[in-house]
């Protein structure tokens, strides 16, 4: 199930890091994940129960980036 959060308050939530870049709702591999993916640092934040979990202890690592094998292009 995908994330429903009021746009206006997705707009606004940040990653707790550092960079405090902007957040969006799933996962690079997959959008309807229950997850908040960080623009930046790439940690993903739970959200349970509608509620997202912004705490840098409770975020999955990012996700690995596929090899650039060269074919794209």
């Amino acid at each position: 199930m995908a994330v429903q959060l009021d746009p206006q308050l997705l707009e606004i939530l940040a990653c707790p890091c550092d960079e405090h870049a902007p957040l969006e709702a799933g996962s690079p591999d997959d959008a309807a994940a229950d997850v908040l993916t960080c623009t930046a640092c790439g940690r993903r934040f739970p959200v349970v129960d509608g509620i997202p979990v912004l705490l840098l202890d409770e975020a999955l690592p990012a996700e690995p980036k596929a090899p650039d094998d060269g074919t794209a292009g």
